[in-house]
């Protein structure tokens, strides 16, 4: 991932969607266009929401993290594999797509892992942020409740892949990784996403 890549808080209203994502990734590999793919996720209300304000949004979003995962064996594990495998591709997506997760995965959650420190307390994601406030002009600028919002979707993330048990946990599990998720990895050459899945095989 390019790291001038923009830090992006519109993130507070995409979350893990995992079922939606599967849903776009199996249209992907039809190689449906986007604009077919929202057409048809609106006309079959599959994403079967109550409206369809979000669906553009949300699918446009789980498109974007299909095109940055950039790996087609990946996709097609996010249609196939079981949840658990699923889950853990499409986190690995968000950190393709979002920078905000990746370094969150990476320096704090998978220096954790290589340190052996399974706690996670709310201040480990007070100073995850202060320093990136400090760092950049775009975060500071970031309201209170964004931030907020922003450290439940980390939060969520973390309980969908099981790395927590709940929101409220703060203790790491020391999770395996994948075979496919771990496959992929090395296949992008992105090796360093691997710490955040605590797999420090080289």
């Amino acid at each position: 991932m390019d790291t001038t890549t923009q830090y992006y808080g519109g993130l507070t209203a995409e979350q893990f969607l995992f079922n939606e994502i599967r849903i776009v990734a199996k249209m992907h590999q039809a190689n449906k266009p986007l604009n077919e793919i929202i057409d048809e996720i609106r006309k079959d209300n599959l994403f079967q929401y109550p409206t369809e304000r979000q669906v553009s949004r949300l699918a446009r979003a789980c498109y974007k993290r299909l095109i940055a995962l950039d790996n087609a064996y990946l996709i097609n594990e996010i249609v196939n594999a079981p949840s658990r495998v699923a889950k853990q591709i499409n986190l690995y997506a968000m950190m393709r797509h979002y920078r905000l997760i990746r370094e969150f995965m990476i320096s704090l959650v998978g220096e954790k892992y290589r340190l052996l420190d399974f706690a996670l307390s709310r201040k480990d994601l007070n100073v995850f942020f202060t320093r990136l406030q400090e760092q950049n002009d775009d975060i500071a600028a970031w309201s209170d409740s964004t931030i907020t919002k922003l450290k439940q979707v980390l939060t969520k993330c973390l309980v969908e892949t099981e790395i927590l048990d709940t929101v409220r946990s703060t203790v790491l599990n020391p999770i395996l990784i994948s075979e496919e998720l771990e496959r992929g990895i090395r296949e992008n050459n992105d090796l360093k996403a691997l710490v955040a899945f605590n797999c420090f095989r080289i």
